[in-house]
């Protein structure tokens, strides 16, 4: 019986490579991940906080700044966003 050890090494080469690339794959997917879970948690509360402090006269105005800011941060972005309105509001 001969084993062909350029054979194994080819296998073991190939099983390598694909590990790699998938591992490289797989990075972006987590990152897309984490801020579709940051935006979907942020823009929950983000409605909760507009919805209650609506009551009160805490709410945060919704734009395309305000939710991109949410959408990465996530719920420090809303409480960033609460101590600027409360700073420039004087």
């Amino acid at each position: 019986m001969h084993i062909d050890y350029a054979a194994v090494l080819a296998y073991a080469f190939g099983l390598l490579m694909l590990y790699v690339v998938g591992r490289v794959l797989i990075m972006p997917l987590k990152i897309v991940l984490k801020l579709v879970y940051n935006a979907l948690i942020g823009g929950i509360v983000l409605l909760i906080l507009n919805f209650v402090g609506g009551y009160i006269g805490l709410y945060i105005a919704l734009n395309p700044i305000t939710a991109l800011l949410v959408g990465f941060l996530g719920v420090p972005g809303i409480i960033m966003l609460l101590i600027l309105k409360y700073i420039l509001a004087g």
